[in-house]
């Protein structure tokens, strides 16, 4: 337990372009061509890329023959080939995309004949509707030229998994990749159903990715003793199921999904006691389901006393309104380990302080307390934020992200790399439209052309420095030195004093440490805490060696307190924005003004996968709440219409931006040219002129 600010806090804790080429001169050593086009068929797309790829691979196996017959070396071939680009442009014919700009301008020339004609013949005797009508039109034509440019310039891109093993990787030397934190958060679990969410968390730990690299914390907005149960069941099941996942490479590695798709589990694997322990394990999942069924028929029948812990302590979370924070720590710590005696990956459930006379933020106040949780506790460069529903389809989706993050040019400058969203249980026709084809399969593709995609809100990789409010390197900064970390323990409350702080800042150059002079300038961005402060200077990440598990922990139960983030830029400049309940879109907007890029990563296989609504109502809901988050961006601050002049925003991205955030008010002209028509036919007067019999 630690206090402060007269509430209890209670601890849990088990333990005591940019390509991917590096120069024009390589680029032209490799013969490629990359292209910045691209092609909004999707299916000619998919032909092109499919032989794009074959020839490839093909090149590659002719460049590995000649290497050979040269007498170099295998090793020199792989030394070779790990310094290619991670990553290119796949180069798309001009014949696919240029049709499609022919017809823009085309009809563009026939809306200049079309309202030339329209306002200079004016229906005198039906002025009202006429004017009515000529509005309307301008104003559907102003949104369809708006959503048609920024389609201009689509592409994609591949990436090339083998290289970046053979350089960050290299047998018998330390892995190089870097880590990530994953997020994961949840508000309901009467809403959001536990087994969903254990199946999110079981697929982030049996990622394709080095254990003591991945962290992952669990958002509890609800302080739910019955999640808190089911980590704790998960964090059990997880010590079979990892070891299962990685001894047969299976996928997907979310066990729901994994035992009821109805494919050919046999394909491929060729270990002789795979259909044994598959049964077995098939065995383990459903008693694990009846385990969390149980949790949740309990949690129907609250005590009237609340709830209790297994040791008769209550539950802090008794109230949902006002309570304490909480972080437990459920795998990761010593002695964490699977049934083969291998490391498990960091799991941790979090719920962020709660009194009332606060403003939370919902999801936004949710995920900047995770951001802070996480950068003291585990500190990782990348984070990625999913949904309780999204689980992860291709095991390999953290390493598709690397290869732009870890990628030397673009790496620095690139905010986030975002995933498509794809969805399971969709009926055959998509009678809601959930797939949402167009924009997923075509306006992503062409914004990253641009300055990049939209942020989604979920299923995306981000650079800290990013969420940070940072502006992207202009040159390559030197890295700042460990010794900003160093933990002493001299105050409880801080492992971090203000000297320690001042060192950190030595390595930074002069006219930075000229703008972080002040150690209250720091307080006054990041609030009161110097350990959090010391962890935003370390731009690649990481803890240092020592530290002081539960000093950090005391911390970390400092930075979710309600009050932290009263007077510092969190919410305003820092982590995901407040003042729209489409949080998403507003801070992928505020780090696209500040020269920040950002990269759309389509695998082969989804690297994601989640639930979709199922019913009308809750299609409506949502599509409801895209649109008041974007009218509440339209009245805030933060609107591209006036935001961001001074930045570094291409014009073409902000009139992108822009469409987000206008389209639902063309919902008014829409429903008012409609009903035009019947107007016309009830009072006998009309919008065009008639045509006189002289």
């Amino acid at each position: 337990s630690h206090s402060r600010n007269g509430h209890r806090f209670s601890v849990f804790d088990d333990s005591d372009e940019e390509n991917g080429d590096f120069s024009q001169q390589q680029q032209k050593h490799n013969n490629h061509v990359f292209s910045l086009d691209g092609s909004v068929a999707s299916k000619d797309f998919e032909e092109q890329k499919s032989f794009n790829y074959n020839a490839e691979k093909e090149k590659g196996k002719q460049v590995k023959r000649s290497l050979m017959s040269n007498d170099i070396g295998e090793d020199d071939y792989l030394l070779e080939e790990s310094r290619q680009p991670l990553w290119r442009k796949v180069p798309i014919a001009s014949s696919l995309i240029n049709p499609y700009r022919i017809v823009i301008v085309m009809r563009l020339v026939v809306l200049v004949f079309f309202f030339h004609f329209r306002i200079t013949t004016p229906v005198h005797d039906a002025f009202a509707l006429w004017i009515i009508s000529v509005v309307c039109e301008i104003w559907l034509s102003l949104s369809w030229i708006v959503d048609q440019f920024p389609k201009w310039f689509p592409m994609t891109r591949e990436t090339y998994l083998e290289r970046l093993s053979m350089r960050f990787e290299r047998e018998g030397e330390p892995n190089l990749l870097a880590s990530v934190d994953v997020f994961v958060t949840t508000a309901d679990p009467l809403k959001e159903p536990p087994i969903i969410t254990a199946n999110t968390v079981l697929s982030i730990l049996s990622v394709d990715y080095p254990v003591d690299k991945v962290s992952c914390y669990v958002s509890d907005d609800s302080a739910s003793m019955l999640l808190f149960d089911t980590l704790s069941q998960t964090s059990q099941f997880a010590r079979i199921w990892i070891p299962f996942c990685k001894t047969y490479n299976i996928e997907p590695r979310a066990p729901e999904s994994y035992f009821s798709h109805k494919v050919d589990y046999l394909k491929d694997k060729v270990h002789p006691s795979f259909v044994k322990d598959r049964r077995a394990m098939k065995r383990e999942y459903e008693e694990f389901k009846v385990k969390i069924n149980v949790l949740v028929a309990k949690s129907q029948k609250k005590p009237e006393e609340g709830w209790v812990l297994q040791d008769g302590t209550p539950w802090p979370g008794n109230n949902t309104d006002d309570h304490p924070g909480m972080i437990q720590v459920c795998l990761g710590s010593a002695g964490a380990l699977d049934n083969e005696g291998k490391e498990l990956p960091r799991l941790v459930y979090v719920s962020r302080e709660k009194c009332s006379g606060y403003q939370h933020h919902n999801k936004a106040g949710a995920m900047n307390s995770l951001l802070r949780v996480s950068a003291v506790l585990s500190n990782a460069p990348f984070v990625l934020n999913l949904d309780c529903d999204q689980y992860i389809n291709n095991s390999k989706a953290l390493r598709e992200a690397m290869c732009f993050l870890m990628d030397p040019l673009l790496g620095k400058k690139t905010a986030y790399v975002q995933f498509p969203r794809r969805f399971d249980g969709i009926d055959g026709n998509d009678r809601y439209a959930n797939h949402n084809t167009v924009f997923f399969d075509i306006n992503m593709k062409c914004l990253d052309g641009i300055q990049g995609p939209v942020y989604v809100g979920t299923g995306c990789v981000f650079n800290r420095q990013a969420l940070y409010g940072y502006k992207p390197p202009s040159e390559k900064r030197r890295k700042t030195n460990s010794s900003c970390c160093c933990c002493c323990s001299g105050d409880s409350r801080s492992a971090f004093d203000v000297e320690e702080i001042d060192d950190g800042l030595e390595g930074y150059d002069e006219q930075e440490e000229l703008s972080f002079m002040s150690v209250k300038a720091f307080e006054k961005k990041f609030g009161e805490s110097p350990v959090f402060i010391a962890s935003a200077l370390m731009e690649d990440g990481g803890l240092p060696k020592g530290t002081n598990t539960r000093i950090l922990m005391k911390e970390a139960i400092h930075v979710i307190s309600v009050g932290y983030e009263e007077k510092t830029e969190w919410g305003k400049e820092i982590g995901w924005l407040y003042g729209s309940v489409t949080e998403d879109i507003l801070t992928g907007f505020n780090m696209h003004c500040r020269g920040w890029k950002s990269v759309y990563c389509m695998p082969k296989r989804a690297a994601f996968k989640g639930s979709a609504p199922i019913n009308l109502s809750d299609r409506l809901h949502q599509v409801l709440k895209w649109a008041l988050g974007s009218t509440q961006i339209f009245f805030s601050g933060y609107c591209p219409l006036w935001y961001g002049y001074s930045g570094k925003l291409k014009w073409l991205q902000r009139l992108a931006y822009t469409n987000t955030i206008v389209y639902p008010f063309s919902s008014i002209p829409l429903l008012v040219y409609c009903t035009i028509p019947a107007i016309c036919l009830l009072t006998g007067k009309f919008i065009l002129p008639t045509v006189s019999a002289s």
